[in-house]
């Protein structure tokens, strides 16, 4: 989406609509010690080609794949994507670029998030599916205050199998609140007994056992 100047005459028609003399006249209500009282010294503007090459020198500062390795994925890369999600995504009523922000540029979204939700209801005899948290993290972070508001417990239990990125949420979730969350090790065998996300790290998940003792509990 292109930068669109507003023409002079654009201006005084907005001015007029809002009754303003001129666009000083729209920080009138800023007092006049907070505004800046110099010029800010700007480079000079540059051209549509010159402004593409200046970022292109920036983002060569910085490591990106393919050039570098990139070890963000804690050693699971490799995923198998179906062809058949290459062609949902060209379609026009699944597909967009933004986010659910503005509906109207952003209706792929929101009819990616109702066809999810509508399928796990069918599939778990769910009447409500809730599909709009940002991520995984804040899911899980969420999950477990929905678990303490409907059991009225005051304590959960979070594998070590989980992210650590996902855990630090989790503990900046609970901090403020008298609820405690714990970690807890994750073995083999075992009943689920606390929620479980694929592990950071390239091996299984496997479910994780509370002990019973208070000093095994420790964070």
């Amino acid at each position: 989406m292109r930068y669109l100047p507003h023409t002079p005459e654009d201006i005084r028609q907005m001015l007029q609509v809002v009754g303003a003399a001129d666009l000083e006249a729209l920080f009138a209500s800023i007092p006049a010690d907070c505004r800046r009282k110099s010029a800010m010294h700007l480079p000079e503007p540059l051209t549509e080609w010159e402004l593409n090459g200046h970022m292109d020198n920036l983002a060569a500062g910085m490591g990106a794949s393919p050039a570098y390795k990139v070890f963000l994925g804690a050693g699971s890369y490799h995923h198998f994507i179906p062809e058949m999600n290459r062609q949902l995504l060209l379609r026009g009523e699944l597909f967009t670029a933004y986010t659910p922000y503005q509906p109207e540029i952003s209706q792929g979204t929101l009819q990616t998030i109702y066809e999810y939700q509508s399928l796990v209801c069918r599939l778990l005899g769910m009447d409500v599916a809730n599909a709009s948290m940002y991520d995984g993290a804040s899911g899980l972070a969420e999950a477990l205050l929905m678990t303490i508001r409907v059991t009225k417990r005051k304590k959960v239990a979070v594998s070590r199998a989980v992210h650590p990125l996902y855990r630090r949420v989790v503990e900046t979730y609970f901090k403020p609140r008298v609820s405690r969350w714990w970690n807890c090790p994750w073995a083999r065998t075992a009943a689920p007994t606390c929620p479980v996300s694929r592990p950071w790290a390239s091996w299984p998940a496997w479910p994780c056992r509370v002990p019973t003792s208070s000093a095994a509990l420790r964070i």
